[in-house]
């Protein structure tokens, strides 16, 4: 085998990286490696998300990376948010939930389909981590078919009076500003719900088996009264939600290679350490050959 053969990157994928975008993702390796992962367990374990660790990650650019440097955001492109959540996710899927939501589910469709106003007054916010974001589409009756929503927006003068609930809710918790999707009398249309509005609850979810590191809640809504400077205005239908959806896919896809490597990483060094008749694991064929498979996909 070359020395220069990385088995962690065995198609020579950083290779093809630009100097930025190598930097990004060495920067967060960093922070995954010094920050997250000596406390991230601890974390698991009590079903909890590391509050202490939004201010850094905002310090970073993590937080809306992809947005206009105007609103506060770093401007990078998006393979380096790629980067950003496949690092992230080699610590904890937790830590990339947290970002992705912050960023595609909640800063995008500020962006995509609110007005500069609501640009001006929310992002920069978000960037800099002292406003979370949550994202309220998927109700407890399922989440499958967003448009068969029993949430409802219905006008009231200048104001809108939301009732509902929604479920599985990333961040909610955590979260000063929800991004609602309701139905209204001229289709869906999404609104930004700010925490203490009367009628407004939110309610963390506990015992989960997957993603303890990340809040998830259940946010309720009983006669919520907004203004009508609350509403998204550049969208209506389904072609809203789903479109921050598929902002939200880009990075998620990312993530799981982070997990991946770690675990592969995690494997190597077990088949190393592991003494078994006098010898590593790692010396017979037939672990070798598991091990040369797993890095090859």
């Amino acid at each position: 085998m070359p020395a220069s053969l990385n088995p962690y990157d065995l198609f020579d994928i950083r290779g093809q990286l630009s100097d930025e975008e190598r930097m990004v993702q060495d920067t967060v390796a960093r922070f995954t490696d010094e920050r997250v992962l000596p406390v991230i367990g601890e974390y698991f374990d009590k079903g909890e998300f590391p509050h202490e660790l939004i201010p850094e990650m905002a310090e970073l650019g993590l937080l809306g990376s992809y947005f206009p440097e105007q609103y506060g955001c770093a401007g990078m492109n998006g393979v380096s948010y790629g980067l950003i959540c496949q690092e992230l996710e080699r610590g904890d899927s937790g830590m990339r939930s947290f970002v992705s939501v912050q960023t595609s589910l909640c800063m995008y469709p500020i962006f995509a389909y609110g007005s500069e106003e609501q640009r001006q007054r929310w992002l920069p916010a978000m960037a800099r981590g002292v406003t979370i974001g949550c994202f309220g589409l998927t109700e407890p009756h399922g989440g499958s078919d967003p448009a068969n929503m029993k949430t409802r927006a219905r006008r009231d003068g200048g104001d809108w009076i939301i009732d509902g609930a929604k479920m599985w809710i990333t961040n909610g918790g955590l979260a000063h500003v929800a991004i609602v999707w309701a139905q209204t009398d001229d289709g869906i249309q999404g609104f930004l719900v700010e925490r203490g509005s009367k009628g407004f609850e939110t309610r963390d979810i506990h015992r989960k088996m997957s993603l303890r590191a990340s809040v998830t809640s259940a946010l309720f809504f009983d006669g919520v009264r907004i203004p009508d400077a609350n509403r998204l205005p550049g969208v209506k239908g389904l072609k809203g939600p789903l479109g921050c959806l598929t902002q939200a896919r880009y990075g998620i896809t990312w993530g799981p290679i982070g997990a991946a490597i770690a675990c592969f990483r995690e494997a190597v060094e077990y088949t190393k350490e592991r003494i078994l008749f006098g010898r590593p694991v790692a010396a017979n064929q037939a672990v070798q050959l598991k091990l040369a498979d797993m890095a090859r996909r």
